[in-house]
Formats: C-alpha cells, structure tokens, sequence
C-alpha cells in the first residue's frame, strides 16, 4: 500500500523499520508524482518543472521523506532529490567525469587519485539519488572489482606498499550487505601495509536503520582503524534516529567526520551552514569539508559562486570557533589534493 498523507507516511516509516533496512530500502520512492503527493504538494502545479523520464532517476527512502516539510515545494531535502527539467540542459563546462575518475582507475573500481589512498568503488548502488551526484554517470557495471570476488583489487593493493588507507566508496559501498563487506574487509586485514578502512556512505543518513546490530557486529570486528565520513547537506537531515546511530558507532571507536556539498537554494546561507556545523558536532561528527559543486552534467542548477562561497565561509569564521568551521575545497582533475578555497 502506498501512503498517501504525512501522518500514514509516518506510521508507513514505522512499520518499515521494524522490517530491517533492506525492505526500507527496496520500498523507497522512485514516482516524482508519489513524493509531491506524500508531501501535500500539487504535481500539476509543479509538472512544468520536474522530469517524469530521466536517466538518473528518483529514488528516496520514506524515512528521508518523513523529515522534509509538507506543502513547501523549496523544502532543502526535497531540493536535493527532485528531478527537475533543467538537468536535462547541457551547459559548458559540466561535464560526465568531473572530478577523473576513469583516468585515475589502476584496475577496475580502483581509484589512485592521492598518495598513500585508494578509493573502492564497491556498488553503483546507492540508498538514495541526490541530483548534484558526481558519480550520476559513472559506468558502474565496467568498474566493478567485485566481478571476481575482489581478486585483483586486493592483488593491486597488495603489491602497491605506498597505499595505507582504503576507502569504500560507491554508489554507497553500505548498500552492500554484511556478509559481502566482511568478505573484502576480511581480505583487507590481511595486507600489511594498510593502517586505516574509511568508508564514504549516506546511508546511516538517509536509513539510518542500516547501523543495526549486525552491522555493528562486523564493524567492530576489524583490525584497521575505522573512519566513517557522512555526507549530510542540511540540519534537517539528522533526526533522533541518525543521532542514535553516530552514538553506536562512536561506541565501537569509528571516527566520524561530515563531508557537505556547497549547494544553491538548499544550504548557500551562513545561518544553514553554521546551525549544520552545531547539529553535526552535537551527534558527534566532525564537520570537515565544503565542497564547491563538482561540474556533472545536469546539476549546474546548484551552482553557488565562488565570491558567495568565500563571503560564507568569512561569516563562519566570525561566528564558529575552528573546530567547527568545515574547510572550503575544490576537486580539481590532476590535483595531488583538494584544492582550497
């Protein structure tokens, strides 16, 4: 049964958490018309704006849905996952590999981009589809290393002493069940050289079901020194279900830092930017960067200039102490780091 209020939408989130994640997840949104109907909002009125059939299509868990504002179309989740016809323009400089990750690729899914890391791009799944996406044309099932059971990933980090951090990426390297994460993690701990796991993952956001205990079973069973970076946008994005799930990750020593993306109409404000900085610290995360938007074709919509970017980053500076002022950087094709702003 799909739901059709914000009041059945919630009882409708309930029910799902008591089924695990992975029916949260298999339930989530992919109708444009759906999500404007759960959130009291007339699609008729908005259809001249928003895309029934595009290549990156919608998907957004209800969970995720429950925490944005009825009958406000510029709601700054809502924002961030509503396909809209302007993606469909093609404007210069926005391009399908914005950041190179195919030129950076040593095996497939195998990403050497900074020294000391390598970055696994472990499942073109991913538990919802933000719109500024940099990875939204990324040719997942031709880079894929699981396709022979991590065989030449962990063959390509073995014989590369200079690697001392892996990182999980994706899609959501988290939209990987349990067994398979311990199968590569296991793997993982036995090369010598490797000091630290750190995955990149939007899940404990967006499902925050995800860090059940399971999860957490296996998490605390490896040997590296375990970093989580979260990616939240918005203060409204952390509930009391995402602040219970840093709270059990903190418990079995993750290190947990934020990575936010610098994003029009959605958090380009200094009073937004700063409220995320205070909520993220309160749950127990490290905010860490700002990115500016990466130039992927069909999000240029987002695009905040550099002049506002620095402007905001002045008022942060005024009003947060260091520790919560997150760094403005720029990811540039053939730069050995990210570029500060």
């Amino acid at each position: 049964m799909i739901p059709r209020s914000h009041a059945t939408l919630q009882a409708f989130t309930e029910k799902l958490s008591q089924s695990g994640w992975k029916k949260h997840l298999s339930q989530a949104i992919s109708s444009p018309h759906e999500l404007l109907e759960l959130l009291e909002l007339d699609p008729q009125g908005l259809e001249k704006e928003f895309a029934l059939d595009i290549p990156f299509p919608l998907k957004v868990p209800h969970s995720y849905v429950a925490r944005m504002e009825k009958g406000n179309p510029n709601d700054p989740l809502l924002l961030q996952v509503l396909p809209l016809k302007k993606e469909l323009l093609e404007k210069e400089a926005y391009t399908v590999d914005p950041v190179g990750d195919l030129i950076s690729m040593s095996t497939p899914g195998v990403l050497k981009k900074y020294h000391g890391r390598a970055l696994l791009v472990t499942t073109g799944a991913c538990g919802i589809h933000c719109r500024y996406c940099f990875r939204r044309h990324f040719p997942y099932s031709d880079a894929n290393p699981a396709n022979e059971q991590w065989s030449s990933t962990i063959n390509d980090l073995m014989h590369d002493p200079s690697i001392n951090e892996v990182i999980l990426s994706g899609g959501d390297p988290l939209c990987l069940s349990d067994e398979r994460l311990s199968v590569l993690t296991k793997m993982l701990d036995t090369i010598p050289h490797l000091k630290r796991l750190r995955i990149h993952s939007r899940l404990p956001v967006v499902l925050p079901e995800r860090i059940d205990s399971s999860f957490l079973s296996w998490l605390e069973t490896i040997k590296l020194k375990k970093i989580m970076v979260l990616h939240i946008n918005h203060p409204n994005e952390i509930n009391q279900p995402v602040k219970q799930a840093m709270h059990q990750l903190a418990k079995i020593d993750t290190v947990l830092f934020n990575q936010a993306v610098l994003l029009r109409g959605v958090n380009d404000n200094s009073k937004t930017l700063i409220n995320l900085s205070e909520t993220l610290f309160a749950a127990g995360i490290t905010p860490y960067y700002l990115h500016m938007l990466d130039k992927v074709q069909g999000a240029s919509h987002f695009d905040v200039s550099d002049k506002k970017a620095r402007e905001l980053m002045d008022e942060l500076r005024k009003q947060l102490p260091g520790y919560l002022v997150p760094r403005l950087v720029r990811e540039q094709i053939n730069k050995e780091y990210k570029v500060p702003m």
